[in-house]
């Protein structure tokens, strides 16, 4: 059978999503380092006897026990790592739900409930990533005593997954009555 321009563009976005979700895990590995890398321009710097093939392996070092170094780090990094580890579990969610409704588009039967479901999920987690960048947004306006949070992604990521959770929402009732309809069609003689 002939691949519709549908089912094309659903194989590519399945390649891009797949990519994208090995990405976001292999992020979720690096944030304790990242959420410290302020403090670790000492594990980047070289003395002149040192080899530059070193570098990348203190680096790899360094992040790995930075999952350790984290916790004893202030309250900053701490509440960062807290917070980027808990919006990259939500974001791999959603991108694995995204995979199993295109694999419904791309089998030719996009109207059943499981992509009712799965867009639900998706829903769920952009409201917590919401809900944690509002909390964090009011920690560090409390933190730092100033309105500068105001100013950072965190303020922005309150709304933009807000409005994303609600745009789940929709697709979600219109893949459920699409599926009903469906249902209803098919039980017609």
């Amino acid at each position: 059978m002939e691949k519709t321009a549908v089912k094309k563009l659903a194989g590519v976005l399945k390649i891009l999503v797949t990519i994208t979700f090995v990405c976001n895990l292999v992020a979720l590995l690096l944030v304790p380092g990242m959420s410290l890398m302020k403090g670790l321009d000492e594990l980047l710097t070289l003395t002149p006897y040192e080899n530059p093939l070193e570098v990348p392996f203190r680096v790899g070092i360094a992040f790995a026990l930075s999952w350790v170094w984290v916790w004893a780090a202030g309250a900053y990094e701490m509440v960062l790592a807290l917070f980027l580890l808990f919006c990259g579990a939500c974001t791999a969610v959603v991108l694995w739900q995204a995979r199993r409704v295109l694999d419904t588009i791309l089998e030719g039967n996009p109207f059943q409930l499981v992509n009712s479901h799965s867009l639900r999920r998706s829903a769920a987690c952009s409201f917590l990533i919401s809900a944690a960048a509002l909390v964090r947004l009011i920690w560090g306006l409390a933190f730092y005593g100033t309105v500068d949070p105001l100013l950072t992604y965190n303020a922005l990521f309150v709304p933009v997954f807000f409005m994303a959770g609600l745009l789940c929402l929709v697709m979600s009732a219109l893949f459920r009555q699409a599926a009903e309809l469906k249902r209803e069609n098919d039980l017609t003689i």
